[in-house]
């Protein structure tokens, strides 16, 4: 499946200033793929996952993995693909940021400012695994 990586982005960046992190990179990967998906559902599966984990923050996992991981996990129909990509997105976003700590990458919530890139860059790597 290809993906139209500037539609991806855009949609990411332009979600994020209104809606979480999980909720926009879930969104922005739903859509720019043309699942069949509403807007209220993914935002309901989603939202659960902002601030780390229900705003916890600390501990938590970045939105910006969950959201991918769900996307992932909808998209793709092959459970073994599933898994596999769930690894390698996550190994890939550590690998890049050092961690997957909410709390860690927004100084518990007190600095959103990398948030954005943070979206936009495991979604690329969704549609990476995607395009395979």
């Amino acid at each position: 499946m290809k993906i139209d990586r500037t539609i991806l982005e855009y949609k990411i960046r332009e979600y994020r200033t209104f809606k979480s992190c999980s909720e926009s990179t879930l969104m922005g990967l739903c859509e720019t793929c043309e699942y069949p998906i509403s807007q209220s559902d993914m935002c309901k599966l989603a939202c659960g996952f902002a601030g780390g984990i229900g705003g916890t923050f600390d501990e938590g996992t970045c939105g910006a993995v969950t959201g991918a991981l769900i996307a992932n996990g909808l998209i793709v129909d092959d459970e073994v693909k599933i898994k596999a990509n769930a690894k390698e997105i996550f190994n890939t976003f550590k690998e890049e940021y050092g961690t997957v700590r909410c709390d860690k990458i927004s100084k518990n919530g007190e600095d959103k400012s990398p948030c954005v890139d943070c979206c936009v860059f495991i979604a690329n790597k969704v549609a990476d695994l995607l395009d395979e």
